[in-house]
């Protein structure tokens, strides 16, 4: 769509990079005066932010690399690219672990940390999704439906082809995971921590395989008529389960020490 907004020499504003940076410093600043508000300890908040950003970041660089290997090995370019190349899944559990790997250092209660955290993970991912629209990366499958979107030349997706906007789809559902988390954590005492952070998981991983089945840009991989990111789904889904059912033993373990 409009994906350069303006140039200063040789320097050029991406729309996607910018609707990027709003997701990460609006999910910051909720996170923050919903930390204050909860009486949390936010001394380390910027630090413990920067530390999911930059792992996420390496975490979805990484995810790409491994579902296009073959074609990064003959053109290394695609590696630097800023406007393509990040796969959320990646940025996710690259994320947590680089919070885990920031909390164990600092002595901080990781699980805490999530749920305060993982809303404004789904705000930033609604932004971050509008920024893929309008790079028109992460497009749909061709559609005569009403809701289809005719991308222009030089956009990453096809040009002159309706196609369905599956990127305004997943923030529309990233948004709403975000009203619907906040919505709970106000209404609803946590049984155990970890809890808000695995029901997010949980509904993004559902999410994710059904609106999976509306993507058009194939080229990242899969297996058995599953992409990638569904793999991944399946495998997200089945950890919450599992945590589900741990998490509150060992929680009630620690409270009878």
């Amino acid at each position: 769509m409009y994906n350069d907004l303006f140039s200063i020499g040789p320097f050029t504003v991406h729309t996607y990079g910018l609707f990027v940076a709003i997701g990460i410093i609006s999910g910051f600043l909720v996170t923050e005066r919903r930390g204050k508000k909860m009486g949390i300890d936010v001394s380390r908040l910027d630090s413990l932010a920067i530390a999911f950003v930059i792992a996420g970041f390496i975490g979805s660089k990484l995810l790409y690399t491994l579902t296009r290997i073959k074609d990064i090995m003959a053109d290394p370019s695609l590696m630097i690219s800023l406007s393509d190349g990040w796969v959320v899944w990646g940025g996710i559990i690259g994320g947590l672990i680089g919070g885990y790997i920031y909390c164990r250092m600092h002595k901080m209660n990781f699980w805490q940390q999530v749920d305060l955290i993982i809303p404004s993970v789904a705000l930033a991912q609604g932004f971050g999704r509008i920024g893929c629209f309008f790079a028109g990366c992460c497009y749909g499958v061709e559609t005569t439906s009403v809701l289809g979107v005719v991308f222009p030349e030089g956009s990453l997706a096809p040009a002159g082809i309706r196609l369905l906007p599956t990127q305004l789809i997943c923030s529309v559902f990233d948004f709403a995971l975000f009203f619907v988390l906040i919505y709970l954590v106000r209404k609803k005492k946590n049984v155990f921590e970890g809890e808000v952070g695995i029901w997010y998981l949980a509904a993004y991983s559902f999410g994710r395989f059904v609106i999976e089945f509306f993507r058009g840009d194939l080229i990242r991989g899969g297996i058995n008529g599953l992409s990638t990111s569904q793999i991944i789904s399946l495998i997200m889904g089945a950890v919450c389960i599992g945590l589900l059912v741990y998490l509150p033993k060992r929680q009630k373990k620690l409270q009878n020490k």
